[in-house]
């Protein structure tokens, strides 16, 4: 009897060991096949995050209202071969319009060593995306191998020099700010007792066509004179491959700038400069590039609420590309009005 019972005992003990020794062995492949998993993982490729281009109006990255789109290629690195980029519609421009005329008055109302602060923060930005931005231009790639193509094609130095000489030109339109009214400002001889002073102003809303090439520099020579004398814009950036003009948008959102100075919108120029030209809350027009009888047509509609029309040829142009180029009053006063005041002279 006693004999049995340790029979049983020994019985029950070896088979307690034995679920442990199966629990341990169970444990034991989990592992190896967990870490079979996690190995052959590694070596599979993640599916990369494209980005989405939007538009920038109002501050704020959006898509067109019309939920039309186009198409650009460019076997580039960081995007699929071919990109869906919004296309503007005539009430993108309406609101874009809307926003630039409601951020005006403040953004003329600071003073012009803030508004120079602010444009070198946006040199300060485009410093730091200085990289990305001559990526987006030019091509990668050894000499003698076929290298990653450019969204704009150019070879790297050139790309590289374009972003510099963009730079360079915020920072010059940054210093320019405070300088204008000793510049343009005059004290008037006028007879009889009185003091006659004519002081600049900003002329209000201002749309531009932007120029296609250089891409980038024509984009911020367009601009950032315009916004240096307090006028708010609407640019139509209408080359065949905006992503650049995408990643400048970024510079301005990451900048102090404030929402609404200035929008960019990415279409055709046939389609929408008409809409801006005979927008009556539009008070200018700056046209860049060879732009034909639709040019001469924003003229003539452009008349009818007496706006300001400003057109760049290819002279204007060809000048953007060199470092002195698109620099100095002659590219903010366009855009500008001059007030008179007369106060009568103590004795």
């Amino acid at each position: 009897m006693a004999r049995s019972k340790v029979v049983k005992k020994v019985a029950k003990q070896a088979e307690a060991k034995l679920k442990q020794a199966d629990a341990a062995f169970v444990r034991v492949k989990v592992a190896a096949e967990v870490e079979q998993s996690l190995s052959t993982s590694r070596t599979i490729e993640r599916v990369t995050v494209n980005k989405a281009y939007k538009m920038y109006i109002g501050g704020a990255f959006v898509r067109s209202e019309s939920g039309r789109s186009f198409r650009v290629k460019g076997p580039k690195s960081t995007d699929p071969e071919v990109v869906n980029m919004p296309r503007g519609s005539r009430k993108d421009i309406r609101d874009a319009v809307l926003v630039a005329k409601n951020a005006q008055a403040s953004w003329a109302a600071r003073t012009p060593f803030n508004r120079g602060q602010i444009l070198y923060r946006l040199a300060e930005m485009m410093e730091s995306r200085r990289s990305e931005l001559a990526m987006s231009l030019g091509r990668e790639g050894r000499e003698g191998r076929e290298g990653r193509e450019g969204r704009e094609g150019q070879g790297a130095a050139d790309a590289a020099r374009e972003v510099q000489v963009a730079i360079d030109r915020c920072v010059y339109y940054s210093g320019m700010c405070d300088k204008l009214s000793a510049l343009l400002a005059s004290h008037n001889p006028v007879s009889g007792p009185h003091f006659g002073f004519t002081l600049p102003e900003s002329l209000g809303v201002v749309g531009i066509v932007s120029p296609t090439s250089p891409s980038l520099l024509g984009l911020v020579s367009a601009v950032v004179p315009v916004i240096t004398g307090g006028n708010t814009v609407v640019a139509i950036v209408a080359s065949g491959d905006p992503r650049t003009a995408a990643i400048w948008t970024e510079c301005l959102a990451t900048s102090d700038l404030p929402g609404g100075v200035v929008n960019v919108i990415y279409g055709q120029a046939d389609e929408l400069l008409p809409h801006m030209a005979k927008h009556r809350e539009v008070s200018g027009l700056s046209l860049w590039g060879d732009l034909g009888a639709l040019g001469v047509q924003a003229e003539i509609d452009g008349a009818d609420s007496v706006k300001r029309v400003r057109r760049y040829g290819d002279a204007d142009r060809s000048l953007i590309a060199t470092e002195d180029g698109a620099r100095g009053l002659g590219y903010v006063e366009p855009f500008l009005e001059f007030k008179t005041v007369w106060h009568p002279m103590g004795m």
